[in-house]
């Protein structure tokens, strides 16, 4: 199972990672954030995995919502654009696979294409792109 770096909280379902606390990890997981940190998002471990190119996946359910306040909504939505933009990845927990780099790098070798639902990190799918 690949170890995931977990911040925050533990997600409620199985996302198919083993999660450590200290290194060394393949992935990390977002599994809750405030809204301070959602606002201002700035999780050093988080960064320097997008940098160096590892899987980050964000659980939704962890995410804050303000519903009584539609400019503060509106702050968090841009708050996640811009996470999705830096290439994290959002998942809700449902029974997708998530596709890393190296499970496509393998698929590619292979000769396999992903499954229906399927979420690929933008790693994978260049790397599928190119079959």
């Amino acid at each position: 199972m690949t170890r995931a770096l977990l911040i925050g909280q533990e997600p409620a379902c199985p996302l198919g990672y083993a999660y450590v606390q200290e290194p060394p990890y393949e992935a990390v997981v977002i599994g809750s954030l405030g809204l301070g940190q959602l606002l201002s998002f700035r999780e050093e471990r988080v960064l320097e995995a997008l940098a160096q190119g590892r899987t980050v996946v964000l659980y939704t359910p962890g995410l804050p919502e303000a519903p009584g306040n539609r400019a503060l909504g509106a702050a968090l939505a841009s708050a996640r654009r811009q996470l999705k933009s830096w290439g994290v990845v959002f998942t809700d927990g449902a029974q997708r696979r998530l596709i890393t780099a190296q499970a496509a790098a393998a698929m590619r070798q292979r000769g396999e294409q992903p499954g229906p639902g399927a979420v690929l990190t933008p790693l994978a799918k260049e790397i599928l792109e190119g079959m």
